[in-house]
């Protein structure tokens, strides 16, 4: 019971963002989801809805480094997804931190992307 309620209130929380975060071609959406054991990032044209740049702790190139969901692990995901989406020729985001208080995880995500040269 108190699991599906946990649940309902972060999906409400995401609906809430999701709100006033919209991505374009020129700014996409920076979604960030944290996992138990994983991170995922991707750049995301809702106007298109496409996704342009995905970049996970799964990806075969981060796969050797054996990043998990912590402080660490958000700070060199977060370099990374920065050169991968200046290689795709993005320049500025807008930051959506899917229901996730801007804290600890998600706070180190995005002041890494923002070191790596994202500007949001």
């Amino acid at each position: 019971m108190n699991t599906i309620r946990k649940a309902s209130l972060l999906q409400k929380r995401r609906w809430r963002i999701r709100k006033k975060v919209n991505g374009t071609a020129v700014r996409p959406r920076l979604s960030v989801k944290f996992s138990t054991k994983h991170i995922y990032a991707q750049a995301v044209n809702d106007d298109a809805g496409a996704t342009l740049v995905f970049l996970g702790t799964l990806d075969p190139s981060l796969r050797k480094q054996k990043l998990k969901a912590n402080l660490a692990g958000a700070k060199a995901l977060g370099v990374a997804f920065a050169s991968k989406a200046k290689a795709a020729g993005i320049a500025a985001v807008v930051f959506d931190r899917n229901g996730a208080l801007y804290h600890g995880k998600v706070k180190a995500f995005a002041d890494a992307a923002r070191e790596g040269g994202l500007a949001f």
